[in-house]
């Protein structure tokens, strides 16, 4: 099966999304996910780590700041890769490439690879699960950030008639399928799976799990990011800190 569909959405998607990563409050990951992501990542200096589908580089660029000795950003949208080389340093490389083939990487050559939000948007993240397992070296980490799988799934509120939310919908969680979004006004699509399909994945594909954390908010951070209350109510994002063991 073809998945061009895919990767012109996200070119469709790029500019806006540029923009937002550069200029906007960018209020999701900035406010939420880079800290625990962060933490996650633990020291990184002099360390080689691999980002899959890095977008336009931003969370390569932190990496970097913080004392990484080479970081390679992967990802199938050209325009993004494009942005990145604009600001790019010694440290950080960017290359297009499918994530899901990493075929052109010696085995265990990186101390640290990253997910940021990159899984949900993969036809086969098991082929990712392997093809990182096998560039890692022995006791190197992979730090996963997705979608919550029960958001994934449905992820709609239903709301009262003057628009006050009830509750998260949650529905359709055993059918593992595309879903079908609406974001920066753009049509996009990614991949829903229950939480037992993705933790079996890494399992299988070799890795033990080190910790599972879901991203809340604290009230300084709201104070700030008042547009994250929701995050006080249902968790949409996860975290899995994965490490491939020693010989």
């Amino acid at each position: 099966m073809r998945w061009d569909y895919l990767k012109n959405q996200w070119i469709d998607m790029a500019p806006a999304w540029i923009r937002e990563a550069r200029e906007g409050p960018n209020s999701t990951r900035t406010g939420l996910l880079d800290a625990p992501m962060l933490r996650a990542c633990g020291d990184v200096k002099g360390l080689s780590v691999l980002d899959c589908g890095c977008g336009e580089g931003r969370f390569c660029r932190l990496l970097a700041e913080r004392g990484a000795a080479y970081v390679l950003g992967l990802d199938l949208c050209d325009p993004m890769i494009t942005a990145a080389r604009q600001l790019q340093s010694n440290t950080d490389e960017y290359r297009v490439a499918d994530v899901q083939n990493l075929s052109f990487l010696s085995n265990r050559t990186f101390d640290l690879a990253v997910s940021y939000l990159n899984q949900c948007d993969l036809p086969d993240f098991m082929a990712n699960n392997r093809e990182v397992f096998r560039i890692l070296k022995p006791d190197g980490r992979f730090i996963i950030a997705n979608l919550h799988p029960m958001r994934s799934a449905v992820g709609y509120w239903l709301k009262t008639e003057n628009g006050e939310k009830r509750h998260v919908i949650l529905d359709r969680y055993f059918d593992e399928s595309e879903r079908h979004w609406k974001m920066m006004n753009i049509e996009f699509t990614n991949f829903h799976r229950s939480l037992a399909t993705y933790l079996r994945g890494f399992l299988n594909a070799g890795f033990c799990i080190d910790d599972v954390v879901e991203p809340t908010v604290t009230a300084s951070q709201l104070e700030i990011y008042p547009e994250l209350d929701d995050e006080l109510r249902v968790p949409n994002f996860i975290i899995y800190v994965l490490r491939k063991p020693t010989d």
